[in-house]
């Protein structure tokens, strides 16, 4: 590992944090500390740092905004990519939107929805990257990304850059091929509409709004903890089984919505883990219905959600 973070330096391929704890950078403010946090100036400097990996044989994994990851309190062993600065460019024309995989996905709808575009409307309170979006195939309101992405360019550990079109993406609810093959999504194009700008910007502030009102923004939380075991919703399962503002040690159940896990009082990453093997197991005895995980859980000595 030091010869690798020495190579890291040398390159100057961007910024280079040992011993980063990973809590400043995770929405739920949970997690312990990486060996090393990289965040890459460029797709190149990325592509280097891919390179300087496979030449070390250094463990890695990529972060974007930090939402929907649950760190172990042990940390993560290897290197932490962080898609931020310098892989967040922005290009719209006509109808098309091209994106860095580090751009905020927040922004990005606020953004386009002023220049009168639609179809990111859904978006408007989605905490997260693009391509962290991308990678989960995010959503909200009836729609998500499978619905208006065109192409994304991904790329994978031997450094090859590969454009993977939306129907090659293997989308379905909250997840894509990007789950599955160990690649980076670096970039997105997404097909949009053109539309009444006061229209659209009312609608997705009509969003925004929504998530503020229903949702508790107020504590940390990662977002949605379960998906929905469709016909039923997560959240009304753990309602109604009387689980909304169960704690165990600084993580709780949310009193505003019950599929959110808010971090009340300097959290570990255990609370959590416990809490949500909590919900699964009174789920199941009440209404055997098996409850999986949406929250992608990562670091040392960690167990399945």
């Amino acid at each position: 590992m030091k010869q690798f973070i020495e190579a890291m330096k040398k390159e100057k391929v961007g910024i280079i944090k040992e011993n980063e704890p990973l809590s400043n950078h995770t929405t739920w403010k949970i997690g312990g500390p990486a060996d090393v946090l990289l965040e890459p100036s460029s797709v190149e400097d990325l592509k280097r740092v891919m390179e300087l990996i496979d030449l070390y044989q250094v463990p890695w994994r990529v972060i974007g905004r930090g939402s929907n990851l649950l760190v172990a309190d042990g940390g993560i062993e290897g290197a932490v990519i962080k898609l931020g600065k310098g892989i967040d460019d922005l290009e719209i024309k006509d109808e098309i939107v091209r994106v860095g995989g580090g751009y905020p996905l927040i922004k990005l709808a606020t953004v386009i929805s002023r220049e009168g575009l639609s179809g990111l409307e859904f978006a408007g309170g989605i905490p997260g990257s693009v391509g962290g979006a991308v990678f989960m195939n995010a959503g909200a309101h009836g729609s998500d990304i499978s619905n208006i992405l065109k192409e994304a360019l991904v790329l994978y550990p031997n450094g090859r850059l590969e454009w993977i079109s939306a129907k090659d993406m293997e989308f379905s609810y909250r997840t894509s091929r990007l789950q599955k093959e160990e690649g980076i999504c670096v970039e997105a194009i997404f097909q949009l509409k053109r539309g009444q700008k006061e229209e659209i910007v009312s609608h997705m502030q009509a969003n925004k709004d929504y998530r503020r009102e229903s949702q508790p923004w107020k504590y940390p939380t990662c977002g949605s903890v379960f998906r929905n075991p469709l016909p039923n919703h997560a959240g009304k399962l753990i309602e109604t089984a009387g689980l909304k503002g169960y704690q165990i040690g600084g993580a709780q159940i949310s009193l505003m919505h019950a599929n959110f896990i808010v971090n009340i009082d300097h959290a570990k990453a255990q609370d959590v883990i416990d809490l949500i093997s909590h919900v699964k197991e009174t789920i199941k005895e009440k209404y055997n219905v098996d409850m999986e995980a949406e929250v992608e859980m990562i670091g040392r000595t960690n167990e399945n959600i």
